[in-house]
């Protein structure tokens, strides 16, 4: 059984940043590329950043590009997204995925979920 543990969440103010986790246990991590998704309640779950597995291919969404960056570290089976410049419409909760082969954007393609970890920023 996968599982998908994020961490990292909380309160900020806009304009900070917040460092968010994921850790990937239960299988072997080798070939899975990895996204972080969000989702606002009442609200499609989107796609924000994707990994491939020797990180060579990063993947935004537009919302984000230039704020937030995507890394990971196969050796601890955990993906990080580093959120700076940080404003009020990131407030929700962030989850992360994985799916093995190529990254891509569709939450259908993940066959795994994190939990999530809500992320909040004030004005």
């Amino acid at each position: 059984q996968v599982q998908l543990v994020e961490s990292g969440g909380g309160l900020v103010q806009a304009g900070g940043s917040l460092r968010l986790s994921c850790a990937v246990s239960g299988r072997t991590f080798s070939g899975y590329a990895m996204g972080w998704f969000r989702q606002a309640p009442g609200k499609e779950r989107e796609f924000v950043a994707g990994i491939s597995w020797s990180a060579g291919i990063t993947v935004y969404a537009d919302s984000v590009k230039g704020r937030f960056t995507i890394s990971r570290d196969n050796a601890k089976n955990t993906v990080y997204l580093q959120m700076n410049s940080l404003k009020p419409e990131d407030t929700t909760v962030y989850y992360c995925a994985a799916k093995p082969g190529l990254v891509l954007v569709q939450t259908y393609n993940y066959a795994y979920w994190g939990q999530g970890t809500q992320v909040t920023v004030s004005s």
